[in-house]
């Protein structure tokens, strides 16, 4: 992501998305494409208060820190955080749900200023660690933990995936599309949601295949997967699996090898940075790192408000389309893109949360 930086991006002011202060999402000038304009470096500009004197700690989702995905770009965000501020930044690995409340208790024991549960799965244990702990702070993001020292971030997961719904809808020769899920939770129910009605949008005749693989860790599940989608003739797959979506693109770049084209959609970050343009069709990012930075500065601006909940979604920037999609995408799509973009934001298209 690091590598989208530009020098108008890092023009953009923090208020952007500065929620803080406010219990529902900040209203953000809509920006004029799919397009995130807000990056964590960007947020984490000099100028603002030292956190030379301050710790932030990260738990990640099982998954690991260089999930390639998810995880990382919270990491990411950390760590630009740092670069800016000076503030010191940890992370911890979760291999487990049995890693999770020990995680969370080992930077509260030692005395770290924030810490960070990421992903859905960790509400629980972040709630006991929470209780348990009144005079710590915590925040965590995909969930909802309701706790006055606890900041809660999510995402309109479903706002982008129509986006890139509309890409797959009008790229797709056969017809055949595929969506590979990891854990059937919400948040993941949202991202199907809003690829299904995208698809359906632009592309009535389209039919998306469903495979839900059960774990973000298991890159071979991803594989398989992606296998079976594509060997039923399917010449897009989305993923939102975390490490288990590494597989749908290592079974795209494979088949690439044999001469087959076949396109993955990548989320969270660009995974086109990762993976190559030979198979990215494009990615739905999901701005973990600004909202990671944007918590972590109210942290050491003295500005964190616990019990608050902040949803992040088109009109926020905190979704959408990377820039390197004008490689594989036409132009004409992209316009339609701009065009869905702009009826999601006015409230005239109201994307469904659930399949």
């Amino acid at each position: 992501m690091k590598k989208m930086l530009s020098t108008a991006l890092m023009a953009v002011t923090v208020s952007a998305l500065a929620l803080s202060g406010c219990a529902k999402k900040e209203e953000t000038k809509p920006a004029a494409s799919g397009t995130p304009t807000t990056t964590a470096a960007a947020s984490a500009a000099p100028g603002n208060a030292s956190g030379k004197d301050f710790k932030i700690g990260m738990v990640t989702d099982i998954g690991g820190v260089n999930d390639k995905s998810f995880n990382q770009s919270a990491w990411e965000g950390l760590k630009a955080l740092e670069k800016q501020t000076g503030v010191k930044v940890k992370n911890l690995e979760s291999k487990g749900d049995a890693d999770y409340t020990p995680n969370l208790n080992q930077f509260v024991k030692d005395g770290y200023n924030l810490t960070w549960g990421i992903g859905f799965l960790m509400g629980d244990s972040l709630k006991t660690v929470a209780t348990q702990n009144p005079n710590a702070k915590l925040a965590i993001i995909d969930n909802v933990v309701e706790a006055p020292n606890v900041e809660s971030v999510t995402f309109s997961e479903q706002e982008g995936s129509y986006l890139v719904g509309v890409v797959a809808g009008l790229t797709t020769k056969s017809n055949k599309i595929g969506f590979v899920g990891g854990i059937d939770i919400p948040v993941i129910k949202r991202f199907e949601a809003g690829f299904v009605a995208g698809v359906k949008a632009v592309n009535p005749n389209a039919k998306v295949q469903i495979n839900y693989t059960g774990a973000f860790d298991k890159p071979d599940l991803g594989k398989a997967a992606a296998a079976t989608i594509y060997n039923d003739g399917a010449d897009v797959i989305f993923h939102a699996a975390g490490s288990t979506g590494n597989g749908v693109f290592n079974e795209a770049k494979d088949r690439a090898k044999n001469g087959k084209k076949v396109w993955v959609i990548g989320v969270d970050k660009d995974q086109s940075l990762e993976f190559g343009d030979e198979v990215t069709l494009t990615s739905m990012l999901k701005r973990v790192d600004t909202a990671v930075v944007r918590v972590s500065k109210d942290i050491i601006d003295n500005k964190f408000q616990g019990g608050k909940v902040v949803t992040l979604g088109l009109k926020d920037d905190g979704v959408g389309l990377p820039e390197t999609s004008k490689k594989n995408v036409t132009a004409e799509i992209l316009k339609k893109v701009d065009e869905y973009k702009a009826k999601i934001i006015s409230g005239e298209i109201k994307v469904p949360e659930k399949p």
